[in-house]
C-alpha cells in the first residue's frame, strides 16, 4: 500500500534534473528524479511543500508521484 506524504524541496538540480525532499517531521532527504514529477513544468525549487509517496528504489528510498 502507497501512503502519501507531505514535505519540502530540500534541493533539486534542474539541469541534472534530480534532488531531494525531505517528508514533514522527518531530518533525511528522499531521492526525486525528474521523471516522478507529475506536473508541468517537471522541475521543483528548493523550499517548496510537495506531496508525494515513499517507494523503495535501487537500495535506497525514492520519492514517487511527486505533486507540487
Amino acid at each position: 500500500m502507497n501512503v502519501r506524504c507531505d514535505g519540502i524541496v530540500q534541493y533539486f538540480d534542474r539541469e541534472k534534473g534530480y534532488g531531494f525532499v525531505v517528508p514533514i517531521g522527518q531530518r533525511d532527504g528522499i531521492y526525486v528524479r525528474r521523471e516522478d514529477i507529475e506536473d508541468e513544468p517537471r522541475t521543483l525549487s528548493e523550499g517548496q511543500q510537495v506531496s508525494f509517496v515513499i517507494e523503495l528504489g535501487l537500495g535506497r528510498f525514492e520519492a514517487r508521484a511527486v505533486r507540487p
